[in-house]
């Protein structure tokens, strides 16, 4: 096939035509943290891991981009009461993970780069040095599925690919639906936009790439889970160490407080809303009946916490801090 490779400011203005995404960026109260301060890093234990939570900034989506199978006023309604919504915005943080386990090194997704929020994300790899980390470190890359903020920051600002030394981990269905030939003519005019872009980014890291299935181990103690809905090949984690347990959820729950009180909700950049509800249950389900930890991708940083069930509904409980 013809590699479109388009330039990065072709990339800028697909990415400001694709409503999905909303890229509009309105002040939200700081509460929580110093004021012009974004946080660069978390970092915890799960068994004899050592785990570290890195930001990649933060973007804002319109609210009508959230439950979109629900009465918009009731979704308006529970945003606001949850202090989540400020001029019709809703603010998407990035919560990258690097799982330190033996001898591996891993980082779950790559962020976004400078090619879309250049205001408000694409620290990644900044916030990954003041975190002690250096690209040749990590060992391996698990993306989790193609959308921008996920896999756009393979390059850097000189087309170079990023962490050139690791081995990247994909969904091998995830990977072909995105990069079949032809695809682009096959979708809609907004989504067109995503699989170019999703093709510039996964291009240059194909001789890196190890396809993966429904429970790759990508190191000891760390595996790879479908969880098909948000993209039809999106991929989850579930890390264990010492009898503790972590599900890295990606994005098959996007929303810490919305998707759990409604898990039935879905939002327009699902694929497939049937199987965003039913992977979502699934792994709530799994964290809640195991206690395992999560991490949400777009939680509010540093998106770690906890799974309570409460009838046909879940409530987030965020980790608190262990001064032990």
């Amino acid at each position: 096939m013809t590699l479109i490779r388009p330039s990065r400011r072709d990339i800028l203005k697909m990415s400001a035509a694709a409503p999905m995404l909303g890229l509009s960026a309105p002040a939200l109260a700081n509460i929580g943290g110093p004021a012009g301060e974004q946080p660069s890093h978390f970092r915890f234990t799960l068994g004899d891991a050592r785990l570290t939570v890195v930001s990649d900034g933060y973007f804002n989506t319109p609210i009508s981009t959230v439950g979109i199978n629900a009465d918009p006023a009731e979704v308006r309604a529970f945003m606001e009461d949850h202090f989540l919504l400020k001029d019709d915005a809703v603010m998407n943080q990035t919560n990258h993970i690097i799982i330190e386990l033996g001898d591996a090194k891993v980082l779950v997704d790559v962020g976004s780069g400078k090619r879309i929020y250049e205001d408000t994300a694409g620290n990644l790899l900044a916030n990954m040095e003041l975190a002690g980390f250096a690209q040749e470190d990590i060992t391996h890359v698990v993306l989790s599925h193609a959308h921008p903020d996920h896999v756009w920051g393979t390059r850097d600002d000189f087309d170079e690919v990023v962490f050139p030394e690791a081995e990247y981990v994909m969904g091998g269905f995830e990977f072909d639906w995105w990069m079949k030939p032809g695809r682009v003519d096959e979708v809609s005019e907004s989504m067109q936009q995503l699989v170019i872009g999703a093709v510039h980014a996964l291009e240059p890291v194909r001789p890196q790439l190890t396809m993966a299935a429904d429970g790759h181990e990508v190191a000891p103690g760390i595996t790879m889970i479908d969880t098909p809905g948000h993209t039809l090949g999106h991929m989850s984690l579930h890390i264990e160490s010492a009898g503790e347990q972590l599900l890295v959820l990606a994005d098959s729950s996007r929303r810490a407080y919305l998707n759990f009180a409604h898990p039935e909700w879905v939002g327009s950049i699902d694929m497939d809303a049937e199987q965003t509800v039913a992977s979502r249950r699934r792994t709530l389900d799994m964290a809640a009946t195991d206690k395992m930890a999560v991490l949400g991708y777009h939680f509010p940083f540093p998106g770690v916490g906890h799974v309570v069930k409460e009838g046909a509904a879940y409530r987030f409980i965020p980790a608190l801090w262990r001064w032990e």
